[in-house]
């Protein structure tokens, strides 16, 4: 079967506080976009084999979609095996959740394929055990999660938006981002404002409220972020941030004209820029 599995953007990320058990407290808005990998999965009489178009990911018990398969034949005494291959269109270390949602689209493949008959709660509930993101890419609608990821509140209210995609060619390590990160010299807005903005169709204040705690460490890190966000802006889009953990920044618009000059703006300049928009209706 095949089975799509779309990425995300964060339009704003809170880093709260650090847990005793040394994961953080977040509070997200997290928005799926239009941008997607391609996975097809079919089964075979034993084992888990994946392949791919890239290059770069791993095939083996490091990819995420191999630990819940895994997880799935063992929790759901699978016998027979499952081969996968994902056509990447998300970049990694982007900070868009590309293997969260690969994970998720697993999953769902699964509990198709094997006639499981789980809810997206069960599904969700069994992606936490493997990735923070996974929960959120299950649902594939707007919401505001707490936790390290795994509450999560959605937002019954479309939010019609172009974005344009730059990321450029060094990643962010997720974990080296949150380790660098000091929280005593970070800013934070309340997430609420957005989604209030979200719900009364209040476009300006969604774009006031765009924040991103883990900005700063990862600028460090790769200084052309902050360069991509000024340009963005100089372009005319009405707001620019990284994503998640970055490297990805995103730019919002209505308008078509300048979603293209955009484009054409950073298109051969850094090495990924793709035009999508927010995912509202499956």
């Amino acid at each position: 079967m095949k089975i799509r599995a779309y990425a995300k953007i964060n339009l704003a990320l809170d880093v709260i506080r650090k847990r005793e058990d040394g994961y953080h407290e977040l509070e997200m808005i997290m928005a799926p976009i239009t941008l997607h990998d391609l996975i097809y999965i079919n089964i075979i009489d034993s084992g888990i084999e994946i392949a791919s178009n890239s290059k770069i990911m791993p095939t083996d018990n490091r990819n995420i979609m191999y630990k819940v398969a895994a997880l799935m034949k063992e929790r759901y005494q699978i016998k027979k095996g499952v081969k996968i291959f994902v056509y990447k269109h998300i970049p990694t270390q982007a900070g868009l959740a590309g293997g969260s949602s690969d994970g998720a689209a697993v999953i769902k493949a699964m509990n198709q394929l094997f006639h499981l008959n789980l809810t997206l709660e069960q599904m969700a509930s069994l992606g936490k055990e493997v990735g923070a993101d996974i929960p959120f890419c299950i649902y594939q609608k707007i919401a505001f999660v707490q936790g390290i990821g795994e509450r999560l509140e959605f937002i019954e209210h479309p939010f019609n938006c172009k974005v344009l995609l730059v990321k450029p060619k060094r990643g962010v390590s997720t974990k080296k981002c949150f380790n660098s990160l000091d929280l005593t010299k970070a800013s934070h807005q309340d997430c609420r404002l957005m989604i209030k903005g979200i719900e009364e169709n209040d476009y300006q204040t969604v774009i006031d409220n765009l924040q991103n705690t883990l900005e700063a460490p990862s600028i460090d890190m790769v200084p052309e972020i902050e360069q991509i966000k000024k340009e963005l802006m100089e372009l005319g889009f009405d707001g620019a941030l990284m994503s998640g953990s970055g490297s990805t920044v995103f730019g919002l618009t209505r308008d078509e004209e300048i979603l293209e000059n955009g484009y054409n703006f950073f298109r051969g300049k850094y090495y990924f820029v793709r035009k999508t928009e927010i995912l509202n209706e499956l």
